[in-house]
């Protein structure tokens, strides 16, 4: 049923989205440039909104979002259930699953930490 319902919302902005690039082509621009300044997408000179600002809104992007928004939904954690199967990577780039390292009865702990 959530994955449903997200089909539905991410194809309901895609569409409206795609038909807002259609007959307001420069206000979608100037919107969609504002985004790329959030997440930092246009500090690079090399790689302009033509590269990227055409693909919103498209097939493509539609496939993605909803690949990422149904992934997450394994990852949510409830107290009382059973630990999500999160993928991680190994400090070798190898990609294994969270419970992969579990070995028999012990209890898995994780150790969360930077260094800067």
């Amino acid at each position: 049923l959530q994955k449903i319902l997200i089909l539905l919302q991410v194809t309901l902005s895609v569409v409206v989205g795609k038909t807002l690039m259609i007959l307001f082509p420069n206000a979608m621009k100037r919107y969609i440039l504002k985004m790329g300044e959030k997440s930092r997408m246009n500090q690079n000179p090399k790689f302009s909104y033509e590269n990227w600002g055409p693909t919103f809104f498209s097939f493509k992007y539609l496939k993605f979002v909803l690949k990422v928004k149904w992934k997450r939904l394994e990852d949510e954690a409830f107290e009382g259930h059973p630990a999500p199967n999160t993928p991680v990577v190994t400090l070798g780039g190898e990609v294994r699953h969270l419970l992969d390292f579990m070995e028999d009865n012990r209890p898995l702990i994780l150790n969360f930490g930077s260094c800067t």
